[in-house]
């Protein structure tokens, strides 16, 4: 009782209401009663009965009972085993007399055996003699045994019977066995079996234990009384606790409907207004209080459904906003007072930062420190230079603010202007190629035939005069390398797409300078010699020669070895990867120059006698085939250019399909980075 007390007081105390469970406590305390007087009468009612019985059974008058029963069944057990001998010993004295008038295996003897199993009411018998070997062998039998004759004459029972034992005799599965000597001092054995009825043997063993058992009961009755009483104290507890049990529940039950209305007003006050007393349909005062307080809490929740309405339209409004965003190619970009990110479209994250990085939520001066100098410079637009993904982009920005951010609008105008100047280097050039080369051939010819004509009537000075003239015919060669690559980048023919053998071209393409250039050595290296790419053969190889080209003329200003190895080393490789073919250069040269970023540009050159048209030729060609080149610095030294061809999409090209050939895709991708 003064454990449910505790419950009761600890379960109110937890409830919705939080009382000190007055409530619980009584009916716990009524529950109890009703239940432990009634138990504690049976429990000594059932007390008492249980020690009468057991006292009884205890007494001297029931083991007797119990021990006469178990003489009677151990008599008749050993009178079966006294008979089954007697039997024994005198058949063994007829068969000895049978065996001196006629041998064991005649019909006559056998006759008899079975005559004297029959008339003593036997079941089997067997004549067993032990040979010199020691080996037992039956003789005659009657009804032979399955078993053989070593596993009944086994070494106890031959031992017994030497030791002068008449007859051994014992029970072995529901039958009796016996076996004697046929002939003292022989090695001759009778053995006769009698089938005894199951009850006689399990009677004598049953009525043993019985006995067993009951002195067992005696000498434990009172352990035993005591087990009752115990279980009979368990018993009227369990029942005890079943009574507090359902006293606790209908308290629970009486208090629910309280603990229902606190319950629901707690959710409210912790912001759910969907919260309704529903179990509560009676007509009493507690169903009232709870229809009203329904009633409250639809009305907030329609409220501030509204509310919430309103807000869901304008988080709509902004991913609207967003997703606009998003499909725009302008690059937008919002940041707040202090620098930190708060929106961009993917145009925007695609030129800043690397796939899969988040950049909101960080500082712009983290991501693009030149757009933040931008804002911080007030300017409303202008071109800002941002490096990102290890290129140099140049961006259109103009800026907006309002109270709370900046936002930017970008676009990138980098390929814009690279193709502006390359559209008006190509007028120049084609102009240059214009006006330098018609005169060129006049003077060219004037010079070579002053050498031819006037050479011999120079009479003063004649090896200046030869000097000169071989100078002005060698600056006019000069010239027209120069306004020939003038009019190769100006007016480059379109490409002719057929399907060739590219590890053909590329061969050709160092063989030209391999033979020009002999100090040189020259590799190339290729697992696939097979590979063919959809291409204009002679545009390729000239990209392929320019590339070579400029190698060579990164290697020339290193010395010539003493030794006399190689000055420098040109490897080409060329290998297929999916649905792409690359080709790259290699050389141990000089390496790239500081403004790499500007190495296709046309006319940008660091060597004394390059005109900048080599790599701006290669880079028309890569872009018309689809393709993408990189720079980077060889590893050890020197440099490497990477040629990348979408060989699936020039097949296309081969099939007459129009490929479209979006900005930064497959126009041609140009990248310069260190290694």
């Amino acid at each position: 009782m003064l454990l449910g007390r505790r419950v009761a007081k600890r379960r109110a105390a937890q409830s919705a209401i939080g009382s000190d469970g007055q409530l619980h406590v009584r009916l716990v305390a009524i529950f109890s009663i009703a239940a432990s007087v009634p138990m504690l009468l049976v429990v000594i009612f059932a007390s008492l009965l249980f020690q009468y019985g057991v006292q009884f059974w205890a007494s001297d008058s029931a083991r007797g009972m119990l021990q006469n029963a178990s003489d009677l069944a151990r008599g008749y057990y050993e009178q079966n085993l006294r008979e089954v001998s007697d039997e024994t010993v005198t058949m063994a004295d007829d068969l000895r007399d049978y065996l001196t008038q006629s041998d064991v295996s005649s019909p006559r003897f056998a006759e008899g055996f079975i005559f004297q199993v029959v008339t003593r009411k036997l079941n089997r018998a067997s004549i067993i003699e032990v040979g010199k070997d020691g080996v037992a062998r039956t003789a005659a039998t009657v009804e032979p045994d399955n078993r053989p004759a070593s596993e009944i004459l086994t070494p106890e029972v031959t031992k017994r019977l030497a030791a002068g034992e008449n007859v051994v005799v014992q029970a072995r599965q529901n039958q009796i066995e016996a076996v004697t000597l046929l002939y003292p001092g022989s090695k001759i054995y009778l053995y006769v079996t009698r089938n005894a009825g199951s009850s006689s043997f399990s009677n004598a063993e049953r009525a043993k234990t019985v006995i067993a058992d009951y002195d067992l009961f005696a000498a434990q009755s009172r352990a035993l009384q005591l087990r009752f009483n115990i279980a009979l104290f368990v018993g009227s507890l369990l029942l005890v606790g079943i009574a507090v049990y359902i006293a606790l529940a209908v308290a629970d039950w009486m208090v629910r409907p309280v603990n229902e209305l606190v319950t629901a007003a707690r959710r409210i006050t912790a912001g759910d207004l969907s919260a309704r007393v529903t179990s509560l349909q009676s007509r009493d005062e507690i169903g009232t209080l709870a229809a009203a307080f329904n009633r409250m809490t639809q009305r907030l929740e329609a409220q501030t459904g509204a509310l919430v309405g309103a807000n869901s339209q304008l988080d709509e409004r902004r991913a609207f906003i967003e997703a606009i965003l998003s499909g725009v190619s302008a690059g937008v970009l919002s940041v707040d007072r202090d620098g930190e990110i708060q929106l961009l479209n993917r145009s925007a994250a695609a030129i800043l930062v690397e796939e899969g990085d988040d950049p909101v939520g960080r500082t712009l001066s983290e991501i693009a420190p030149e757009l933040a100098e931008f804002i911080a410079s007030g300017d409303g637009a202008g071109i800002v230079q941002v490096r990102a993904h290890g290129d140099l982009r140049t961006l259109a920005v103009k800026r907006s603010e309002d109270a709370s951010r900046h936002i930017l609008t970008f676009d990138d105008i980098t390929q814009q202007l690279s193709d502006q100047r390359r559209a008006a280097w190509s007028d120049v050039a084609r102009r240059i190629a214009h006006e330098i080369k018609n005169p060129l051939t006049p003077i060219q010819l004037a010079a070579e035939r002053l050498q031819r004509r006037y050479a011999e009537e120079i009479t003063s000075d004649r090896p200046t005069f030869t000097r000169l003239t071989s100078t002005i015919v060698r600056q006019v060669g000069d010239l027209r390398r120069i306004v020939d690559e003038f009019s190769s980048f100006a007016r480059m023919p379109k490409p002719v797409f057929r399907r060739e053998a590219v590890a053909d071209i590329a061969r050709h393409s160092l063989f030209l300078h391999e033979v020009a250039h002999p100090a040189i050595r020259f590799e190339f290296h290729t697992d696939q010699p097979d590979l063919e790419l959809v291409c204009d053969r002679r545009q390729l190889g000239q990209a392929l020669t320019n590339i070579v080209k400029n190698a060579v003329e990164a290697i020339e200003p290193k010395p010539v070895p003493d030794d006399g190895s190689p000055r420098g080393h040109v490897r080409m490789t060329l290998a297929g990867e999916g649905d792409a073919l690359i080709i790259t250069v290699s050389d141990d040269g000089i390496g790239l120059p500081p403004e790499r970023d500007r190495i296709l540009e046309p006319y940008m050159t660091t060597r004394t006698k390059g005109t900048g048209l080599g790599l701006a030729i290669v880079k028309k060609i890569v872009e018309e085939h689809l393709g993408e080149i990189r720079f980077d610095d060889a590893q050890g030294g020197g440099a490497r250019v990477t040629l990348r061809f979408a060989a699936g999409a020039l097949e296309r090209l081969e099939e007459g399909q129009v490929i479209a050939m979006p900005q930064g895709n497959l126009t041609g991708k140009v990248t310069a980075n260190g290694a």
